[in-house]
């Protein structure tokens, strides 16, 4: 993946990195290179030796565009506490949006929940940026994507969503082989090497068009 890429490129992901949500992350990385831009992600450097909030920071500041999923807000099961994560970081998108300046005012954000209105009994500071429901389904997950990186970017190459989920399957039946034969660990794949794979697949198989 590319370290250093244009602003106007960039799509930060904020989002729950347990197991569970993995299938909606991939979806979501998939989509975001389909539609011509790079996801960006918290995952993508084991580098420790910045400070993790820091990294998130500047990993926002450097993305024109970012997508916050705010579904788990469930107790964790062992600590009996919510996970607050995702809300931090899309209070730190909308603190850079309206800082005053004019790069970062030009940000674009999306938010997503399982629910469309659930927000409204746990975040309810949000209003006026009602959430996206991607109803814990992958394939949803995509459709909202692509609808919001159309309408934010007003490109008129990105693809339809039936297009974008039918190279989804497709790269998905794919990716055991591609990860076989380069003996990449599985369930789950690394996100650098998952990002990597998908990214690779879709410059084969369909060209970026000029």
């Amino acid at each position: 993946m590319e370290r250093l890429l244009p602003f106007h490129l960039g799509v930060f992901i904020n989002c729950p990195f347990d197991t569970k949500y993995r299938p909606i992350l991939e979806a979501v990385t998939f989509t975001v290179f389909d539609c011509g831009f790079v996801p960006r992600c918290a995952l993508e450097d084991a580098d420790f030796g910045q400070e993790r909030f820091s990294k998130i920071v500047e990993m926002l500041k450097g993305c024109k565009y970012s997508i916050h999923d705010i579904s788990r807000v469930e107790l964790d099961l062992s600590s009996r506490l919510p996970r607050f994560n995702m809300p931090l970081e899309l209070g730190v998108e909308l603190g850079l949006r309206n800082s005053g300046n004019t790069k970062m005012r030009q940000k674009k954000t999306l938010v997503m929940d399982k629910e469309r209105y659930r927000y409204q009994k746990y975040i309810s500071d949000i209003a006026g940026r009602d959430p996206q429901a991607h109803k814990n389904h992958p394939e949803m997950a995509i459709q909202v994507v692509r609808n919001w990186l159309r309408t934010a970017s007003d490109d008129s190459r990105i693809l339809g969503s039936a297009a974008i989920v039918k190279h989804y399957r497709d790269f998905r039946k794919q990716l055991p082989t591609i990860a076989a034969r380069k003996s990449l660990q599985t369930n789950p794949m690394l996100f650098v090497e998952y990002a990597n794979a998908a990214s690779d697949w879709l410059k084969i198989k369909y060209p970026p068009q000029a």
